[in-house]
C-alpha cells in the first residue's frame, strides 16, 4: 500500500471504532445526574436504551412471567404479546448478546433435519416470526449478558447534532508532520415507551 492508501485505511478503522463506541452508547449510555447537557467540567452524554427503559422489563417469575433462567420461546412470545397488547407499536428487532442468540438458535433444534448429502451445516435463526410480528434477530457484543432487547425500529432514531456528524478535521501542520482528528456528536430519539421492552434473566 502507498502512504495515501495507508492513511485512508487508518481513517476507515478509526471511523469503525467510533461507530462501535456509538453502538455501545446507544444501548448502554448513562447520563450524569447533574448537568447531563454538559458543562465546562462535565462532558455531554446521552442515556442509552437500557437506562431509558422503565415500563416493559420482564423478569423470570415476576408478574406471571415464565420463570426459566435461560431464555425460552415461551418467554420471548409472552414479552412480545405484552408489548403488542399495551402499545400501538410493532416489535421488529430482537437485539441480543451471544448466550441469548444461541438460546434462540436452539428454539428449532429438535425439528431441524439434515440429509446425508448436505455439505453445509447452519445452526442459526436470523428472523423470528410469531403471532405478534416478524422480528430480525441481531447479535450485538454490547447487549449485557442475560438481556434481550425488543425494539420497534420505527420508534428509535440515532442522529447527529446539527453539523456534528462524524467528520475528519485536519490539525495544524508541524514541520513535515500532519495530524487530524475525527469528531462527531450524536443523540438518540425514543418514542412511545410502551412499544419496546427488555427481558432480564
Amino acid at each position: 500500500l502507498g502512504v495515501a492508501d495507508e492513511l485512508d485505511y487508518q481513517k476507515q478503522q478509526r471511523t469503525r471504532e467510533l461507530l462501535r463506541d456509538l453502538e455501545n452508547c446507544v444501548i448502554n449510555g448513562a447520563a450524569p445526574v447533574a448537568n447531563p447537557q454538559g458543562s465546562t467540567s462535565v462532558r455531554r452524554t446521552m442515556r442509552g436504551i437500557l437506562s431509558s427503559l422503565s415500563t416493559h422489563i420482564f423478569k423470570p417469575g415476576v408478574d406471571d412471567f415464565p420463570s426459566d433462567t435461560t431464555l425460552t420461546e415461551a418467554q420471548l412470545n409472552e414479552a412480545l404479546r405484552r408489548i403488542w397488547k399495551d402499545s400501538s407499536g410493532n416489535v421488529d428487532l430482537i437485539l441480543v448478546g451471544g448466550n441469548e442468540k444461541r438460546a434462540i438458535n436452539q428454539f428449532v433444534a429438535a425439528t431441524r433435519q439434515f440429509t446425508s448429502q448436505a455439505e453445509n451445516f447452519r445452526n442459526l435463526i436470523s428472523t423470528y416470526e410469531s403471532d405478534f410480528g416478524v422480528c430480525q434477530v441481531v447479535l450485538s457484543r454490547w447487549v449485557p449478558s442475560g438481556c434481550v432487547l425488543l425494539l420497534d425500529r420505527s420508534r428509535i432514531e440515532v442522529m447527529p447534532l446539527a453539523g456534528r456528524s462524524f467528520q475528519y478535521r485536519p490539525l495544524a501542520v508541524s514541520g513535515g508532520s500532519q495530524s487530524g482528528r475525527r469528531v462527531g456528536e450524536y443523540t438518540r430519539g425514543l418514542r412511545n415507551e410502551w412499544a419496546r421492552g427488555a427481558i432480564r434473566l
